[in-house]
């Protein structure tokens, strides 16, 4: 019997594995250009993490969470999301007596127990960027502007940036209480998820993708609303800073986030197009975080953007995924093969992408190789340019041929690259 990789994982073969290397380089040069440096954590944690960090009350905590038992009888867990652990090793190595605010990245696998669907798997994987130890508004907007700059380099024009307060722990629980009694007569019209729950959180409810739930809560009272003096106040001063750093976004009601331990700021990113779920990545503040994972009051915010989401959205990697190489080494004459590799050898040391043929291809054979392997550039090698001491080049776009005399290779070949 065949064995196959489990439902909801997928490998990342070549020439798709390209694509990921140039996304994760512009992530990773991106957030250092903002000042963030990489943490990367265990790839599993105890379940309690969890538990506290994203709250009993989440579809991660209740329904998706990847949990076993060890040998030592300890529940641990696959993580589902980046930013507990990172809230846990702050805290963990006491770096809030430090510089701050701290300021990561990471990129990962993350594990939940979902319905596979397009741009959705069991495994999947995360770019999060995560600030601690500031509460300016300012710096939400930093995390925001960053969270766009990417988008920017990857060419994501079509995007739609949605943003709104979900407030601190004081108007949040005023509006709580608003909430539970406008929902309370319409909740035999909930589906039975938002039933179950909307008394110990019904912002839930909000979030909910189930339609049947908004048309039965149409009207409802928006926290944006409800927010206190100070709320408000630092949602404001994250709008204008976006007005003035020219991040266009919506004002969106609906939008409270899906785990429970936001407050204040909280955005999400959409790109029309990818499928029935066009969220690509969001994010927030979460100012209770820290304390809730056993250390000081210390506030954070940060985002995590779904990296199969943003490919399933990029389509210009075409061209991408043909330059496997930029020059092809063809040896016309079998007995030539050793001439050949050290040719290879050169072009390679001076950091040009370069390949040849090791399955005794014909000529022609080898020519329809190196279009394959989409080489700029052929480096043919024959008898004549073996007695003659030259090298024969030829434009794979233009069809045009030189000579190059051996000791100019490496000079001609970074030259020619450069204009094609």
């Amino acid at each position: 019997m065949q064995v196959k990789a489990p439902r909801g994982t997928y490998d990342i073969l070549p020439p798709d594995s390209s694509k990921w290397h140039y996304l994760e380089k512009i992530l990773r040069e991106t957030a250092a250009l903002f000042g963030y440096r990489e943490i990367r954590t265990p790839v599993f944690e105890h379940t309690e993490l969890f538990e506290r960090g994203v709250g009993e009350s989440t579809d991660i905590v209740n329904k998706e969470m990847y949990t076993f038992i060890d040998k030592s009888e300890r529940s641990l867990t696959l993580r589902p999301e980046g930013t507990a652990s990172c809230a846990r090793a702050l805290v963990e190595h006491s770096l809030y007596n430090g510089l701050l605010p701290v300021k990561w990245y990471y990129i990962g696998p993350m594990f939940r127990y979902d319905r596979p669907e397009t741009g959705r798997f069991r495994q999947f994987h995360q770019f999060g960027v995560e600030a601690f130890g500031s509460n300016s508004p300012y710096i939400d907007a930093e995390v925001i502007i960053l969270l766009v700059e990417i988008l920017n380099k990857l060419g994501l024009k079509n995007y739609e940036l949605h943003l709104n307060s979900v407030g601190c722990s004081v108007c949040r629980k005023e509006y709580r209480e608003k909430l539970i009694s406008y929902i309370t007569p319409v909740k035999d019209r909930l589906c039975p998820d938002c039933r179950s729950r909307y008394q110990k959180n019904p912002l839930r409810v909000l979030d909910c993708k189930n339609e049947a739930c908004h048309q039965a809560i149409a009207g409802y009272p928006t926290i944006y609303d409800s927010l206190c003096d100070e709320c408000r106040e630092h949602y404001a001063s994250v709008r204008k800073a976006l007005d003035d750093n020219g991040v266009s976004y919506k004002h969106d009601d609906n939008l409270v986030r899906g785990l429970d331990y936001y407050t204040n700021t909280a955005f999400e990113v959409h790109i029309p197009g990818i499928g029935a779920q066009s969220a690509v990545g969001g994010g927030g503040r979460y100012n209770g975080l820290v304390k809730e994972c056993g250390g000081p009051d210390v506030p954070g915010i940060g985002f995590a953007l779904g990296m199969e989401r943003l490919l399933l959205a990029l389509d210009n990697f075409d061209d991408l995924n043909k330059r496997m190489t930029d020059v092809f080494v063809a040896v016309m004459e079998g007995q030539y093969e050793d001439i050949g590799v050290k040719i290879l050898t050169d072009l390679r040391r001076a950091g040009i992408r370069a390949d040849k043929d090791y399955t005794g291809k014909s000529p022609k054979a080898q020519m329809k190789y190196a279009d394959k392997l989409g080489a700029k550039l052929v480096i043919l090698l024959g008898e004549d340019e073996v007695k003659n001491r030259f090298l024969t080049v030829r434009n794979m776009k233009t069809k045009e041929q030189v000579k190059v005399g051996h000791d100019e290779i490496i000079d001609f070949i970074k030259r020619e690259l450069e204009v094609s």
